[in-house]
């Protein structure tokens, strides 16, 4: 085997002897009685941002959904594959969560790759056509960002990213629904991995604040 497949067996030695004896019980009842997470994440698929990992969570707490950039399209109904879509279905009206919480993170290559998807001579197909749905979001970051550098650039539509994603999930009706009932809550999250600095999304004062 290849030697990350090897780190994987590996892995899962340790923690078939070691994590999952301690987490047996709680794996066993939610074998039994079924999952019933009360927050669902929407991440990157970036292999440094592992949210079980940054929250230290247990089995069960988490309903993870993960993709390029942590994106959330809006509802659209033509076609038939709409993974991200199924998954928030899943878990808004099947397991009935109590938040989404949509997790951004700084370094993001899909992010990178809708900046410079006009000068990348095509290196990308379905990542181009996923990441598009921030292009107005990106046309306004230059706009009123354009004396800035290109890093506080990227952060910025890092971080718009996330409010685009917020403000698609109210499009699907079953969401904005129990948000309007109190019964849902949506956040809007934005990590600094090589720091390790969360920051979470202030509606009220427009801005993403640190948290302590």
């Amino acid at each position: 085997m290849a030697a990350g497949v090897d780190k994987l067996i590996e892995g899962y030695r340790r923690f078939r002897a070691g994590a999952f004896q301690d987490s047996k019980p709680l794996i066993q009842d939610l074998v039994a009685r079924g999952q019933r997470p009360q927050v669902a994440v929407v991440a990157c698929s970036d292999s440094r941002v592992e949210p079980a990992t940054l929250f230290q969570t247990d089995p069960g707490d988490l309903f993870m959904i993960r993709n390029v950039a942590n994106l959330v399209p809006p509802l659209e109904e033509q076609g038939k594959f709409h993974g991200t879509s199924a998954a928030l279905e899943f878990a808004v009206k099947g397991l009935g969560v109590k938040h989404v919480v949509v997790l951004g993170h700084a370094h993001c290559g899909g992010i990178k790759a809708m900046m410079t998807a006009d000068t990348d001579g095509g290196q990308f197909t379905f990542v181009t056509h996923w990441v598009s749905m921030l292009a107005a979001a990106h046309r306004r970051v230059l706009a009123t960002m354009s004396g800035a550098d290109e890093e506080t650039r990227t952060r910025a539509c890092e971080q718009n990213a996330v409010l685009v994603s917020l403000e698609n999930l109210t499009t699907f009706p079953w969401v904005r629904e129990r948000v309007e009932a109190g019964e849902l809550q949506l956040h809007g999250w934005y990590i600094d991995i090589a720091e390790g600095r969360l920051s979470v999304y202030d509606g009220a004062q427009g801005k993403f604040e640190p948290v302590g």
